[in-house]
């Protein structure tokens, strides 16, 4: 029995991981139907190769930062209760990955190639555990400095901080660095129109995420035992919010629209196993309406070219999602209680500072070293080198 009950929490993580694994398609054909159509193919390649190397630096460094886990031994300690260990690690693998997946919208149409790979690995080998260590494993005794000090520790069931605001907070620091792209923002303050390049592949990467994030949360308890229906359906009524709320704040704009539900999702993850399906639809409607408003802002009055707004989207509706379980998750408002708004609040800044302060080291740091922006010719094409002999290659193969 016992045997069997491993095993069967090995197939529900591991189903967990696939599903997660299949959102990074849906950030790849976001990416793709927002960039102009010269650059698809390399949004296409990065994803790809961002989760390769995240995989590796997450493997060799980034597990055991977080968690203290590491995987150099023998396959018969391996093997233990069904491999749980392993696929767990697969699992928690597919969460880091997405901080380069984020990021890598924000910094789109400008960023070379080579050092991205670099930063992805600073990136998930060192930033992003250090804070999921803190958050999801108790590291440097944070956690209990919070339950001490507001009554509860700081809750994030599946990443609205760790993953999602982590994400976006390094994304802006990299946006920043970067600057914006050529001929994006002219002199007398007139902003250049880049119109996606596919709203069809657009709202294909986001009904991709939208199916996979059910994975990300409800298969966020990690073992069958601890799996609740009440985070599907808090799923389902934030990503609703979110659309609603973008439909009519968008103005119908499409590419709002599909961002909504996404909006909805990212700030939900934190309370979606706390709080009440009103406090969850209220949760995503003030999303939706956060990414409009802020992406617009960011875009045309603080000239910041955020090219797929993952600040807004990830960074900010995943802090507003920190602190909505803080809120929506009290008894008081019909949650389940547990969290104090307090320990949401500190939790949240810690994640945010450690995120945009990371993010300005490693970014920082290559761009003093390296470089990290395509040089104006490569630009002016839609790729760096790298990219382009791929692209190049598969020109040739079609020719033939």
């Amino acid at each position: 029995m016992e045997n069997f009950k491993t095993s069967a929490d090995v197939l529900f993580i591991l189903l967990g991981a696939i599903m997660i694994l299949a959102m990074h398609a849906g950030f790849a054909f976001l990416e793709l139907g927002t960039v102009r159509k010269k650059n698809q193919i390399n949004a296409l390649v990065k994803i790809l190769c961002d989760f390769a190397v995240s995989t590796l630096a997450y493997f060799f460094i980034g597990y055991g930062v977080a968690y203290g886990v590491h995987f150099f031994t023998g396959a018969e300690t391996l093997v233990q209760k069904s491999g749980y260990d392993m696929v767990k690690f697969f699992f928690l693998l597919t969460f880091a990955a997405a901080i380069p997946a984020i990021v890598s919208g924000g910094i789109a149409e400008r960023a070379r190639f080579g050092p991205q790979l670099a930063a992805t690995f600073l990136l998930v080998g060192f930033i992003y555990p250090f804070f999921e260590g803190i958050a999801w494993n108790q590291a440097y005794g944070i956690q209990a400095w919070f339950k001490s000090s507001f009554g509860e520790e700081f809750h994030d069931f599946a990443g609205s901080v760790v993953v999602h605001a982590v994400g976006g907070w390094i994304g802006l620091a990299a946006v920043i660095l970067l600057g914006a792209r050529r001929g994006r923002y002219h002199k007398d303050g007139g902003v250049s129109a880049h119109p996606p390049s596919s709203i069809p592949f657009l709202a294909l990467g986001a009904w991709i995420l939208i199916v996979g994030w059910f994975g990300f949360n409800v298969m966020s308890a990690q073992t069958l035992e601890k799996v609740s229906g009440l985070v599907a359906m808090n799923s389902l009524m934030a990503m609703v919010g979110g659309t609603l709320v973008a439909l009519v704040a968008g103005k119908n704009d499409p590419g709002f629209v599909h961002n909504g539900p996404l909006a909805g999702l990212v700030a939900v993850c934190a309370g979606s196993d706390l709080m009440h399906p009103l406090g969850a639809l209220i949760t995503g409607g003030v999303a939706g309406g956060l990414f409009v408003v802020m992406f617009t802002l960011t875009q045309n009055r603080w000239k910041i070219d955020d090219v797929l707004g993952v600040w807004p989207l990830h960074g900010l509706c995943g802090a507003w999602g920190g602190i909505a379980a803080g809120i929506f998750g009290a008894k008081s408002l019909g949650g389940l209680g547990g969290v104090a708004f307090m320990s949401q609040l500190a939790g949240t800044a810690l994640g945010i500072a450690v995120a945009f302060g990371g993010g300005l080291i490693v970014y920082g740091a290559l761009k003093a070293a390296v470089g990290i922006r395509l040089d104006a010719e490569d630009e002016f094409n839609g790729t760096d080198l790298t990219i382009h002999k791929i692209s190049a290659s598969a020109e040739r193969e079609t020719l033939w």
